[in-house]
């Protein structure tokens, strides 16, 4: 049955990115693609990056929802320091297409739920080359793949559509974001002391070098991640894309390689299917992780 809440996209003819590419196309996209992000959305909390007038024009990081959106729309509200915010949650296709309109290229989330707002049920380790050199972040996520595997942990891949990968730890959410922020935080600063010519968890970029910086900084209270399969603001319209560690290996993929021409037949195949009912507690992990550490 059809959805009448989806509305028309006004000016479907504007350019939004380089390339000639319109608000229609990428409403077109996120129709297509829906069924396979929305899982990754659904009773989060977003923060909207929107450009009204493209890349040229302004930015506009929008957390609280604005009085006009319709009332369909899903909201929630959460404290923050002196208050609170109501951010958008994207539950369905008609808020998407929404977004879309409101020209929200790319969807940030919130690594919380809704109703359990202060425990995460992701961790997220963000690759962050120093230079646009994809092979840095090749191996640094097989690195991280490698000790989270020793850690008893599930993890998963996602190209970011920038420069780097995201590593996804999915969790069951008994822990809050402090204990998995303190985790994470042991985590790469472990992997750092142990590959220390090619990673670092120094938090200022002059102090980095040419190593690759291991951010841990969004696994935190309000902190986001860019959503899967979102669109990311740079020429080429680039998608943050879920992949597998075998595909991460091939040589032809880079951060970029996926976009919105080919990123529903990446999502087709359903790379992340074995990964999202595997949400663990770190405790095991952290008893591992301290064992290991004192070795």
């Amino acid at each position: 049955m059809a959805d009448n809440r989806i509305p028309d996209i006004r000016r479907p003819d504007k350019v939004l990115l380089p390339d000639g590419v319109t608000k229609n196309d990428l409403a077109e996209y996120h129709r297509t693609i829906a069924p396979f992000m929305l899982p990754h959305l659904r009773d989060r909390p977003l923060m909207l990056e929107r450009h009204p007038d493209g890349l040229d024009g302004p930015r506009f990081m929008q957390k609280d929802t604005p009085d006009h959106y319709p009332d369909w729309i899903h909201r929630v509200e959460v404290p923050k320091e002196g208050g609170t915010v109501t951010h958008t949650v994207c539950d369905d296709t008609a808020t998407l297409i929404h977004l879309v309109d409101q020209a929200a290229l790319t969807l940030h989330r919130w690594l919380s739920r809704a109703d359990n707002i202060d425990h995460p049920d992701r961790l997220v380790f963000d690759l962050d080359p120093s230079e646009d050199d994809f092979e840095t972040v090749r191996e640094a996520a097989r690195l991280t793949h490698r000790m989270l595997d020793d850690l008893d942990l599930p993890s998963a891949p996602m190209t970011t559509g920038s420069r780097g990968v995201h590593v996804v730890v999915p969790l069951d959410g008994s822990q809050d974001f402090d204990e998995v922020r303190d985790f994470a935080r042991q985590v790469a600063d472990t992997l750092a002391d142990e590959h220390p010519d090619a990673l670092t968890t120094a938090p200022r970029k002059k102090d980095r070098g040419d190593r690759l910086f291991l951010d841990v900084l969004r696994n935190a209270y309000a902190q986001t991640a860019v959503a899967p399969y979102s669109v990311r603001a740079k020429p080429g319209a680039p998608v943050a894309t879920p992949l597998t560690w075998r595909q991460l290996g091939a040589p032809a993929v880079d951060a970029r390689h996926w976009n919105i021409t080919n990123a529903l037949e990446q999502a087709r195949t359903k790379p992340w299917d074995d990964l999202l009912g595997k949400g663990r507690s770190l405790a095991p992990a952290w008893r591992k992780l301290r064992d290991r550490q004192g070795s």
